[in-house]
């Protein structure tokens, strides 16, 4: 396995070297090769990359969004878009692709987890968990169809790199009605192809956190009208939060060809990816009695400390009944990682009679396993943990008569060497959870517009995709550990014989599950845009079919090798071999009507109303919440520009019904509830430029959001609850992000240097409001120098004054997860700074 996985990594780095030096980008003379191309390829190709560059200016033309493939410029679109090209990509240095969202008003990404698995929320919208209302897409195609299964949402297939040219995030507005549907946010990348004048990069970064990575890009001509792109990057890192081998390796290949004709183009392009990624779980901290400030545990630092390491790396669990029973290893080392390879194609054609054709297709397939801890309770004294077993165990007849008497004490010891352990040692237990999903599913959008007069244009489509997952899960597999860096397993056991851990494990899985789901979405819409001198309208309406069949595993709690003694498998979930068959078939509705009205030619307001609706996932099918879930979305827009200023505000009310909720508790209890929410809040974007050479950007949101008609009864040991108007979980009421820019020309170049503040605001981290996540700041900061026409240097970091900010507390427990002053939370991470050294062709 590990000469298969070196090779791999050998192989990729070797197919992004040799494209970049083995492509023809000189001819014999030393002039540019292909300089030549076609007149009508070449203008195409020119004015893709001027747009890409004037991503902070009203005249930029957006394609996500837009009604026919040509586009619509921002100044008269009717609806919220966020755009960054690939130089303020980095600028932003996000950790992920979910954290990359961090430049839009109104999105908050929780990247504390690592490269994958990252909460996405958007301001006003009840999500919790996962990303359940962000669409990944790739030039216009959905990169899964459905934004969020179970430990795998759309960020955590898809990875930045220089293959990427820009990004367009779309919030609401005529999302609603094509592509996948989406409600929430869209985040379009569109991906760098090759142009008659050859253009690459290659790039070698090195981080503070043991960060080694290999950036690379090459795109040109290959005949009339044919031009190809590769590129990619292969990384490994220890991570700052280090589990003492790599916590991210891996790498990405990605490949285009397109051919412009006289009157449209197609693109075909390929990406693949292999990366595996450490889950980083929750840390403990102190806790103020109020909850509002937080300090280090022990000597637990909470900005580079984690539990993972070698000891609790490979791990065995029994998970079926025999003598001995059967079981299974895991590898922490593999992560929540992809193993994901996607193939698609978009074609745009136009005719003289003003119509125009557009196709997107696209397809994904792959593995995204999961081996992944989780936390449960707060850390507690060895002697207390005893306490509670002792406890546990006396409360059990079957246990007192197998033992022939109570117990009354335990001891432990360290499995991997190390001796007795003291009763004073702060120990925790960790579910070592165990996913494989194998994942499936295609797309296809449509799109034929028609223009009916010189102010009106009309637009139908069609949408449909097919998808499928199958899963096996072994969620809980406890392991008692100490609550400590690098963590070391303890083995448990009582004065009476009972053995509480078997190589440091407590409990076998308390959910096991196969299931295999197949979906399919068929959608068809129109829109109509009219232009009326200075006003521009548009109103859509999308009709979606969406059938759904799964057969799902049932599971009987049992003790796995029939002795009461070894507590460690007594009380195991495993399959008992019969299946429930679950299927789900409903169409519904969704429209949206919009205005823009131009002011001037660098002046516009705009409104929009949209209905939009989330069709329930394979989650939430197995769960038995089949609901369809349905938002009410006003809009209202300001936008305005000259050489100093650019601004965009936008004034949102958002009406929410029919939201699923689960949670698994530590216990393994399944806590739903079905419930709604109602938010308002104001969205904003602004840059001042007072000279040429100096700028700052302002980008942030305010809101105000509750839940609404949110209560459970009692599930378990879990209490029911009651959350009507409480403050959406997570979503801070004000957050924003303050960067001054300068550019300093100089006689061999030019040097830019930049600070980002970003200020997160209070907020709970759960629904029932008793977990506070007090407010914080970071600071990043970076300097580029361009040397020449062919060199660039970029030194760069995040967080650099090492401030300890939360971005959720315990998402194992139903209420406050404060115990003895102490709680497990998710804190970002410490200082990263990296320098990075670019030639460019």
């Amino acid at each position: 396995m590990q000469r298969q996985t070196r090779l791999t990594r050998l192989t990729l780095t070797a197919a992004i070297v040799a494209a970049l030096v083995a492509s023809p980008a000189f001819a014999a003379d030393g002039s540019p090769a292909g300089q030549n191309a076609a007149g009508t390829a070449t203008t195409q190709k020119k004015a893709q990359d001027a747009n890409a560059k004037t991503t902070q200016t009203l005249d930029q033309v957006v394609v996500t969004g837009a009604a026919t493939y040509a586009g619509v410029k921002k100044i008269d679109a009717s609806f919220s878009i966020t755009t960054a090209n690939q130089t303020e990509i980095k600028k932003a240095n996000p950790s992920s692709s979910a954290d990359l969202l961090k430049i839009v008003p109104g999105i908050w990404a929780e990247s504390s987890g690592g490269q994958t698995g990252a909460n996405i929320e958007l301001a006003g919208f009840p999500g919790g968990g996962d990303a359940p209302f962000v669409t990944f897409a790739l030039d216009g195609s959905p990169v899964y169809p459905t934004p969020t299964l179970s430990f795998m949402a759309n960020g955590s297939l898809f990875r930045i790199d220089d293959t990427i040219e820009r990004v367009e995030v779309l919030q609401g507005g005529p999302a609603t009605v094509y592509g996948n549907g989406q409600i929430g946010a869209t985040a379009n990348f569109i991906l760098r192809q090759g142009t008659a004048k050859p253009s690459g990069d290659i790039g070698v970064t090195y981080g503070s956190e043991g960060l080694y990575r290999l950036d690379g890009f090459y795109g040109g001509k290959l005949s009339d009208n044919w031009f190809f792109s590769v590129g990619g990057f292969y990384r490994t890192s220890d991570g700052v939060r280090s589990p003492q081998f790599p916590a991210d390796e891996g790498g990405q290949l990605t490949a285009t060809l397109s051919r412009d004709f006289d009157n449209g183009d197609i693109m075909f392009y390929a990406r693949s990816l292999n990366d595996k990624n450490l889950f980083i779980t929750d840390v403990p901290v102190r806790v103020s009695a109020d909850g509002k400030s937080v300090s280090q545990f022990q000597n637990f630092d909470p900005l580079t400390g984690t539990f993972a390491g070698n000891e609790l790396r490979s791990a065995n669990f029994q998970v079926s009944p025999g003598n001995p029973p059967g079981s299974i290893n895991a590898d922490l080392a593999k992560g929540r990682g992809s193993d994901i390879h996607m193939f698609g194609s978009n074609l745009n054609m136009y005719f003289d009679n003003g119509w125009t054709l557009s196709n997107k297709f696209h397809v994904t397939a792959g593995h995204m396993p999961t081996n992944a801890l989780f936390n449960n309770f707060s850390p507690e004294s060895f002697s207390q943990y005893i306490d509670g077993e002792v406890a546990n165990a006396n409360g059990n007849p079957d246990i007192v008569t197998a033992a022939g008497g109570m117990a009354t004490t335990g001891t432990g010891t360290y499995v991997n060497g190390g001796g007795t352990v003291d009763p004073n040692q702060a120990v925790a237990s960790l579910g070592f959870w165990v996913v494989d999903k194998k994942i499936r599913s295609f797309s296809d959008e449509f799109r034929l517009s028609a223009q009916l007069s010189d102010n009106n244009t009309l637009t139908m489509g069609t949408y449909l995709a097919s998808y499928s997952s199958d899963d096996h899960w072994y969620l809980g597999n406890n392991m008692l550990v100490t609550a400590e860096n690098n963590a070391r397993l303890i083995d448990a056991t009582l004065d009476n014989g009972v053995q509480l851990s078997r190589n440091g494990v407590i409990s076998g899985p308390f959910y096991a599950l196969t299931e295999n789901w197949t979906g399919r979405n068929i959608a068809g819409y129109i829109s109509d845009q009219i232009t009326l001198g200075a006003w521009t309208l548009d109103a859509g309406w999308r009709v979606e079919h969406q059938k759904a069949d799964g057969t799902v595993s049932n599971d009987t709690s049992m003790d796995l090798d029939g002795n009461p003694l070894t507590a460690y498998n007594n009380n195991t979930a495993v399959e008992n071999g019969s299946f429930t068959p679950i299927s789900y078939s409903h169409t519904h509705g969704s429209w949206t009507v919009g205005a823009n009205y131009e002011i001037t030619p660098n002046m516009s307001v705009y409104g929009r109303v949209n209905e939009g609706v989330h069709f329930p996932g394979f989650d939430d099918l197995r769960s038995g919440q089949a609901n369809v879930q349905r938002i009410k979305n006003f809009e209202a827009g300001f936008k305005f520009q000259n050489r100093q200023f650019y601004t965009s505000l936008t004034a949102f009310r958002r009406i929410f019904d029919g939201v699923p909720f689960q949670q698994f508790t530590a216990n393994g209890d399944n806590v739903t509830s079905i419930y709604g929410a109602s938010s308002h809040g104001l969205n904003f974007t602004a840059r001042y430029s007072p000279t040429r050479n100096l700028s700052f950007d302002l980008t942030g949101n305010w809101q105000d959001s509750v839940y609404t008609h949110y209560y459970s009864a009692a599930v378990g040991s879990s209490p029911g609850f009651d959350y009507n108007g409480n403050v959406l979980q997570r979503q801070p009421r004000l957050q924003f992000r303050f960067t001054p820019d300068y550019d300093m020309p100089t006689s061999w170049g030019d040097l830019n240097m930049f600070v980002t503040y970003t200020h997160v605001g209070f907020r709970y981290s759960d629904i029932g409001n008793t977990q506070p996540l007090p407010s914080y700041y970071t600071l990043g900061a970076g300097v580029v120098a361009n040397v020449g026409q062919h060199l660039q240097f970029r030194l760069q970091g995040s967080n650099l004054t090492n401030q300890i900010g939360l971005t959720e507390g315990n998402a194992r427990v139903t209420d406050s997860g404060v115990s003895n002053g102490l709680e497990m939370v998710r804190p970002i991470f410490g200082r990263e700074v990296f320098l990075q050294a670019k030639y460019k062709l």
